[in-house]
C-alpha cells in the first residue's frame, strides 16, 4: 500500500505563504497522479489541484488558480503545495491522495490531513 502523510500546515495571516508536503512510502510514487483536496467545517470536500504521475500535467480550482502551485519530486517521494497570497476562505484541513490512473479517477490511498488556518 501507498502511505500518504501531509506537513506544513499551521496559522498564518491573510496574504501569507504556506508549502505543504505529502510524503509517500510504501510503493513508487511515481505511480500515482497526486491530488490536493481540502475540507473546510461545514462544507463538502473539494479538490484543490492535481498533477500527473508524470508532472507534465497540473490543474487547479478556480479559487486556487494563480495563487496556488503544485510540484513533485519522485527522487524524495514528496508532492508539494506552494499556496501565497492565503485568505481566509482557504482555511481549511488539507488532504493529499493518489490515483493509480489518473487526476481525474478515482483516488484509492489517501493521507490524514493538515490544518491550514488563515486568520488575523
Amino acid at each position: 500500500q501507498l502511505q500518504l502523510v501531509e506537513s506544513g500546515g499551521g496559522l498564518v495571516q491573510p496574504g501569507g505563504s504556506l508549502r505543504l508536503s505529502c510524503a509517500a512510502s510504501g510503493l513508487p510514487l511515481n505511480h500515482y497522479a497526486i491530488g490536493w483536496f481540502r475540507q473546510a467545517p461545514g462544507k463538502e470536500r473539494e479538490v484543490v489541484s492535481c498533477i500527473s504521475m508524470s508532472g507534465a500535467n497540473v490543474d487547479y480550482a478556480d479559487a486556487v488558480n494563480g495563487r496556488f502551485t503544485i510540484s513533485r519530486d519522485d527522487a524524495k517521494s514528496r508532492v508539494y503545495l506552494q499556496m501565497n497570497s492565503l485568505k481566509p476562505e482557504d482555511t481549511a484541513v488539507y488532504t493529499c491522495a493518489a490515483s493509480g490512473i489518473g487526476c481525474r479517477y478515482e483516488y484509492i490511498y489517501w493521507g490524514q490531513g493538515t490544518q491550514v488556518t488563515v486568520s488575523s
